[in-house]
This record gives C-alpha cells, sequence and structure tokens, in this order.
C-alpha cells in the first residue's frame, strides 16, 4: 500500500494547538489571579475566563487531531498494514481527511477517537458516559459532533474534484466509511447511514470489497493525478503488500 501524507499540514496544526493552549492557560491564569487580586472586576474576570476557555478547547481539537501519538493517520496506517500495493492511502492531501484509493474505489474514511458508548438512532448520534463524559469534553476531548455531516461534507467534495478534472465515466461512487480509534469505544450504530466499525475491524470489513476490481489501471492513474496535482509539502511511503 502506498501512503501519501502532508506532513507540512500536520507540523503547522500541531505547533497552532501548542500555542493556542499555552494562550489559552496564561489567559485563564490571569483571570485567576484579577479574581483573587480585584473582586469588584467582576466583568473582566468573566470574560478572560469564557476567551480562555475557548481557546483552550480549540487547542484541544488540534492537539487531539494533529499532535497526539499516536496520530489519527498513524493508526489508519497501521490497521491497513498489508494491502496491495494498487491501493493509496491519501492523509490530508485531498477534500477529505483520509481517502483510501484502489482498483475496488474509492473510500473516505472519517475518524473519531471519542471514548465510551456511542449510539445512533432515529438519526442522531450521542454519546453516553455520565459525569465522566462531561469532565472529558472539558478537559480531553471535544464531543462527537454530526459525524453524518463530515461524512456527507467530505463525500461531496472528493466527487465535485474529481467531476471537475475527468469525465463522468471516469468518476466512480464514493463511499464511506466512520471509523472509531479508542479501545474503550462501545457502538451502537446498526441504523447508522454509513458503516460504522472500530479501527481493529477496518481491514476485516474492508477484505472481501476490495476484491473486487471497478475500476482499471487508466482510470486510476487519471484519478490519482487528480488527488496528486500539485500538492506541496507531501511524503509518500509504502508498506509491505502483495
Amino acid at each position: 500500500m502506498r501512503i501519501v501524507t502532508n506532513e507540512k499540514l500536520i507540523r503547522r496544526n500541531a505547533k497552532v494547538g501548542q500555542i493556542v493552549g499555552l494562550i489559552s492557560l496564561l489567559i485563564l491564569g490571569v483571570g485567576l489571579v484579577i479574581s483573587l487580586t480585584h473582586p469588584e472586576w467582576g466583568m473582566i474576570t468573566l470574560s478572560a475566563l469564557i476567551f480562555g476557555f475557548l481557546l483552550s478547547q480549540i487547542g484541544l481539537f488540534f492537539g487531539n487531531r494533529w499532535a497526539r501519538r499516536p496520530r489519527l493517520d498513524e493508526l489508519l496506517n497501521q490497521a491497513l498494514k498489508g494491502l496491495s500495493r494498487e491501493y493509496t492511502l491519501y492523509h490530508y492531501t485531498t477534500p477529505a481527511y483520509h481517502l483510501l484509493v484502489g482498483p475496488a474505489g474509492i473510500w473516505v474514511i472519517v475518524t473519531k477517537y471519542q471514548r465510551g458508548r456511542i449510539t445512533y438512532h432515529r438519526g442522531r448520534w450521542r454519546q453516553h458516559g455520565g459525569p465522566l463524559l462531561w469532565y472529558l469534553r472539558l478537559f480531553a476531548q471535544e464531543g462527537i459532533g454530526r459525524p453524518d455531516l463530515e461524512i456527507k461534507a467530505e463525500t461531496e467534495a472528493v466527487e465535485k474534484l474529481l467531476r471537475k478534472h475527468l469525465p463522468e465515466e471516469d468518476v466512480p461512487p464514493v463511499e464511506a466509511l466512520l471509523v472509531f480509534t479508542h479501545p474503550e469505544v462501545q457502538l451502537e450504530a446498526e441504523e447508522a447511514p454509513v458503516p460504522t466499525l472500530h479501527l481493529r475491524d477496518l481491514k476485516k470489513f474492508l477484505k472481501p470489497r476490495l476484491k473486487s476490481r471497478r475500476l482499471s489501471p487508466e482510470q486510476l492513474q487519471r484519478i490519482r493525478a487528480v488527488l496528486e496535482g500539485g500538492e506541496e509539502g507531501t511524503s509518500s511511503e509504502e508498506t509491505d503488500g502483495q
């Protein structure tokens, strides 16, 4: 399997997360000091605490996605290690964060690292966890959000890019997967609009589907040319595969 990664973007965003995190701690510290030394400055204290908290959430998002090791792209690399060399896994170089391309088709892979019990019921995603969940949302991870909207946006963006540069007959349907990476997550998402699975089950899920050959070598070459057109700061490597 060939892996193409935007290392420049990863380094930049990891640094942004660190800087924003430090600034948020500084602002929160200033707010705390003001609250102790000048109680009458209530509005200033409140503003500092709110602004510092918002910045901390931004720093948390960047840190979890770009700085925490192993990163999400590294986890996917390991999970899919051994795929045929006909397949290419793109990280942060296409309109989708993670994109798998090969003879069997194209898959957008949306990753989530949240823990606890994740359910999908009647069109709604929910993360269950009681008081621990509230603590994690404040200090360790953001909520699950709307994976369905993320998947729709990334899938449509990939299709739009391909249709812009290729004839319609060369653009295959873009499929999607929702993959949770935390080892302690419990999934109850049989009704989900796209396959939803744990990272450890990803290769097993894909294996029978990768046996088909829906795209010719010529189609794949044209698709890869579009996806890799002029992206700076990327690295390419190959893992063992047949």
